[in-house]
């Protein structure tokens, strides 16, 4: 062989190892390629199959959607009927409604202590039962006022008596449970806590402080 061809022979053998070792590296990229694209594949399934967390444990503020100002709408509160006078405001208010065992207390209590008295004189006494059961001498519920030993003359061994449902007077008796309860309308009364009727003189009225008479009745403080 000459020296030529020998030069030759091995500058082929050079170029072909050259080009061995070049598609070696290639193929090594392309295989990590196809591993890192295998494993992006397969993170993405895993993120896809993970179940949703159902808490966590640090504060997320979420925005705030924008409010279209004619999307917002405002309650409605049921407003008190107009009235010039006790009377007009009584004769407007619905009696049509159940009353709850609270309001029938009160009402009762209206019913029984005052029917035969002015529609001032029943706003009053619902209020004195209203104000006891705000004080904390007292039971803190109508019912509990009502009920509370020799406190009412007209409970007896703790029951009331049976109110006659279809009569005018409990109908105005719940009006004004009704009108006391939600406070539309200003009583004599005021703070009132105890009330006697004008034909006795019980001994604890001379140590309270008079608020007003009404009709048969005088209220104290």
């Amino acid at each position: 062989m000459s020296r030529k061809t020998h030069k030759i022979t091995l500058a082929a053998l050079s170029a072909a190892t050259v080009f061995t070792l070049a598609s070696a590296e290639m193929s090594g990229a392309f295989a990590q390629e196809e591993a890192n694209d295998g494993a992006a594949s397969a993170a993405v399934e895993v993120a896809e199959e993970a179940p949703a967390p159902t808490f966590v444990s640090s504060e997320i503020v979420q925005p705030v959607p924008e409010v279209v100002e004619e999307d917002v709408v405002e309650p409605v509160e049921a407003a008190a009927p107009a009235a010039s006078s006790l009377r007009e405001l009584v004769n407007a208010t619905s009696t049509d409604f159940s009353l709850s065992e609270q309001m029938q207390c009160l009402a009762g209590a209206v019913y029984f202590e005052a029917r035969g008295e002015p529609l001032a004189g029943q706003l009053a006494v619902a209020k004195v039962v209203m104000n006891r059961s705000e004080d904390r001498r007292f039971p803190d519920s109508y019912c509990g006022v009502v009920y509370q030993r020799a406190q009412f003359s007209f409970v007896k061994n703790g029951r009331m008596p049976r109110i006659r449902t279809s009569s005018n007077a409990w109908q105005r008796a719940k009006a004004i449970a009704r009108i006391a309860h939600e406070d539309q309308w200003d009583s004599a009364a005021q703070d009132s806590l105890y009330f006697h009727a004008k034909y006795v003189s019980p001994s604890w009225s001379r140590k309270k402080a008079k608020r007003t008479a009404i009709s048969s009745h005088i209220f104290y403080r």
